[in-house]
């Protein structure tokens, strides 16, 4: 459940198993499993109730016999253990994060030898995610994160160049960086920051023709990403950084150690440094404190900037953060709710347009899937299930996990359609 960084703690789970002989199943079917493994997320309330839900299903499978061991990890886990434990006598094991060596042990799997960095892919073979971080060492006062995860720990880059070699020997041709604080990887580490020095020994593995990332911090952004990312053809032109707001009162009540000015500043230089490329961010709306003048600057910043992808949040009041302690949860869930769709509107139609002003260009598409008569495909600029797809006719030229070059010849807000070229 959650996030693409639990995605890749499943598949370094799921190895262990695989090495010791079991069958690997990645889906939510609750009949006929010897084991079933819950990996949750405890972000906000909705992940926490789809992560709940997901859960009580699995309870009531092995209630009825249909499944046998019932193993809860991951982030809920690690905020509500003792809950769960309480409440949930059908669990044969509640652990929190990073309880691969744990699940291990109990299942005996550590007597069978298994490479640290092997994985079963979830994804489609011809890619993947890469975590190159744990944890957080940031404050923001909305965010949970620091506490069900810890402080920021970085992954040696050789540990990572290894990891991204075995995986470009299964047939992976793009990775995706993750981690919660890409900006800050390697100070802990190397005492500075090594996100550049990692990916040009990643852009150098045999294999891999994409390297995409995700969740940049604003404050401290390492500029010198820019020139490598204009200079290289591996590294995709394409940046998830979550700004979360613009108005300064706003951006000081959420301890994001930058300001308006700045964060301006910082996307005209993204734009102007690496041109073409497409900025995805999130932001966050229904923050205590935030008043109408705050939201009209959002809006107005959402209208002017034209961001390529953009995801809106409402503040959940989470327990354990600096918010829950210090402010009240004051804004009703329905105004929180106008808020987001005020900005979901207005990003619906900046997307349109932009989505049209592709029609009759070509671009190198890496197709992820087909269905019936068409392929389904993203461009450098999109990725996967959050982001624009291209849906093209199906030829004999093109298969999961191929590039091909697409003329665009049609374009909604969601998606793009278009016609193989070579």
């Amino acid at each position: 459940m959650g996030c693409s960084k639990n995605l890749v703690d499943s598949e370094f789970i799921a190895a262990r198993f695989a090495a010791a002989g079991w069958k690997i199943e990645f889906d939510d079917g609750l009949s006929g499993q010897d084991v079933v493994i819950v990996n949750t997320c405890g972000f906000i309330n909705d992940a926490k109730q789809e992560s709940v839900e997901m859960i009580l299903n699995a309870a009531k499978a092995k209630t009825g016999g249909r499944i046998g061991k019932l193993c809860i990890i991951g982030c809920l886990s690690q905020r509500y253990r003792d809950e769960l434990k309480k409440e949930l006598p059908e669990a044969d094991l509640i652990i929190g994060v990073n309880g691969t060596d744990e699940i291990s042990t109990i299942f005996e799997l550590d007597k069978v030898q298994c490479f640290t960095d092997e994985r079963v892919l979830s994804t489609p073979s011809h890619y993947a995610y890469l975590k190159i971080s744990e944890g957080c060492d940031r404050s923001c006062s909305f965010c949970v994160i620091p506490e069900i995860r810890g402080s920021h720990t970085s992954r040696p880059v050789e540990r990572l160049v290894k990891e991204a070699e075995i995986l470009a020997g299964k047939g992976v041709k793009e990775l995706i960086l993750v981690a919660q604080d890409l900006t800050w990887y390697g100070n802990d580490l190397y005492g500075k920051n090594m996100l550049v020095s990692l990916l040009r020994n990643l852009k150098e593995v045999t294999g891999i023709e994409w390297i995409r990332l995700h969740y940049a911090f604003p404050a401290g952004f390492p500029e010198e990403l820019l020139d490598l990312m204009d200079d290289s053809n591996i590294i995709c032109r394409y940046l998830d950084i979550p700004l979360q707001h613009i108005s300064d009162n706003m951006l000081k009540m959420m301890r994001r150690g930058i300001n308006r000015d700045r964060t301006i500043e910082l996307v005209n230089r993204i734009r102007e440094r690496v041109p073409g490329i497409a900025i995805r961010t999130t932001l966050l709306t229904g923050h205590p404190g935030e008043t109408e003048n705050d939201f009209n600057q959002l809006k107005n910043f959402v209208i002017t900037s034209k961001f390529e992808r953009l995801g809106v949040f409402k503040y959940s009041h989470e327990e354990n953060t600096f918010a829950y302690k210090y402010f009240k949860d004051e804004i009703p869930e329905k105004e929180k709710n106008r808020r987001v769709s005020e900005i979901m509107e207005i990003q619906q139609d900046i997307s349109s347009k932009l989505n049209s002003g592709k029609i009759g260009k070509s671009f190198r598409v890496l197709i992820d899937r087909e269905d019936g008569e068409f392929y389904y495909g993203r461009t450098e600029y999109d990725s996967p299930e959050v982001d624009t797809e291209v849906i093209i006719k199906k030829t004999g030229t093109l298969s999961p996990g191929k590039f091909g070059m697409v003329k665009i010849s049609g374009a909604d807000e969601f998606d793009l359609f278009g016609e193989v070229v070579t």
